[in-house]
């Protein structure tokens, strides 16, 4: 199938399976709607699964890795090196992200999507589209056919875990310079100056920054990525982590998984998939509003409410899985709470 074929085959939410989880909610002894976002989460879960009989047991955490060529241009703190270190620790389960995953009984898969080596590491599952972007400060960070294979690879990931029976998957992120990248995107796709969406990444000095800022506007000016047509943008300032991450979000949409949102650059790729496919917007879920300047920014063009504002910034899916005991918290009482009918106490009206 083409991506443009995928995308016509997405379906609206159920909006039954949500009525029939609204009604559920209503029903528990306590007051309406007063769980907020818990119960919206659970609500619009349902509408994504087909079925008010939500359950989440079977969950994945899926961290796309991939190096940067604009790294070349000193605006990280560390060289592309550690993007391999880090993939390995995700692989043997001894990076952040990996020890809480175990903690909330979820599954780490780190994917190569475009890292530098020629051999993708030990227990990383090999599906590069190549070794790394070219450097966009100097022109494309990829080609448009190399943006698509990436998001066509995210898709796919997506269909192979619905086949193996996952219920939820948690996106995450690694590469070093994808912040740059990030906001080399956010900043074409809202509309606003490189400096309202450019943060200090993993630890940048207030010179450092300045220089970030500076190679961001460079690239926008040598590539001039168009903002109405979203492949143009990815392919031109954006990695292989978004597309394929974008794809995921696409992904969700077309084979009904509930895909959590991260951070930054989780959020520049949901933005991505919306504009490619304005529909997955009703799909999206947000875990938390990352620290980075246009966090708070990304998820209102969403018009996504994050779960948690714990000041993360630190990518991996960490902010995603931090979400995954929430929505357990709100299942355990959507299932086992006690309703009005059987405490024998009146139900509470909408009064408005």
């Amino acid at each position: 199938m083409t991506l443009q074929s995928y995308l016509r085959s997405i379906s609206p939410l159920d909006h039954e399976a949500m009525q029939a989880a609204q009604t559920r909610w209503d029903s528990i002894a306590k007051p309406l709607h007063s769980l907020g976002l818990l119960e919206e989460n659970i609500i619009k879960i349902a509408g994504i699964l087909g079925t008010p009989n939500v359950s989440l047991t079977k969950r994945k955490v899926v961290v796309l890795c991939a190096d940067n060529g604009v790294v070349e241009e000193g605006v990280t703190q560390t060289g592309s090196e550690i993007t391999a270190l880090v993939a390995h620790q995700l692989a043997i389960g001894r990076s952040s992200v990996s020890l809480m995953a175990q903690h909330v009984n979820a599954q780490v898969l780190a994917v190569d999507i475009g890292m530098f080596g020629e051999h993708t590491p030990d227990g990383v599952l090999p599906r590069k589209v190549a070794r790394g972007t070219c450097n966009i400060a100097k022109g494309a960070a990829m080609s448009r056919q190399q943006a698509h294979k990436a998001l066509m690879t995210g898709i796919e990931l997506v269909r192979t875990l619905r086949e193996d029976g996952c219920d939820i998957v948690a996106t995450g992120e690694m590469g070093i310079g994808n912040t740059t990248t990030s906001s080399a995107m956010a900043s074409v796709f809202l509309g606003v100056p490189v400096q309202d969406v450019t943060g200090r990444g993993a630890g940048l000095s207030g010179e450092g920054l300045q220089h970030k800022m500076e190679v961001i506007r460079r690239a926008i000016t040598v590539n001039q990525p168009d903002p109405d047509d979203p492949l143009d943008v990815l392919s031109k300032v954006g990695g292989y982590d978004i597309a394929g991450l974008a794809g995921m979000f696409l992904g969700g949409a077309i084979y009904r998984v509930p895909v959590l949102m991260d951070g930054f650059i989780s959020s520049v790729a949901a933005l991505t998939a919306v504009k490619l496919c304005p529909q997955v917007q009703d799909f999206l879920l947000a875990s938390h509003v990352s620290k980075e300047p246009a966090g708070q920014m990304l998820l209102h063009a969403l018009s996504c409410r994050p779960m948690l504002t714990c000041d993360m910034g630190l990518g991996e899916g960490t902010g995603a899985v931090a979400a995954l005991p929430i929505l357990d918290l709100a299942l355990t009482v959507y299932h086992q709470a006690s309703t009005f009918s059987q405490i024998q106490m009146q139900a509470y009206e909408p009064l408005e």
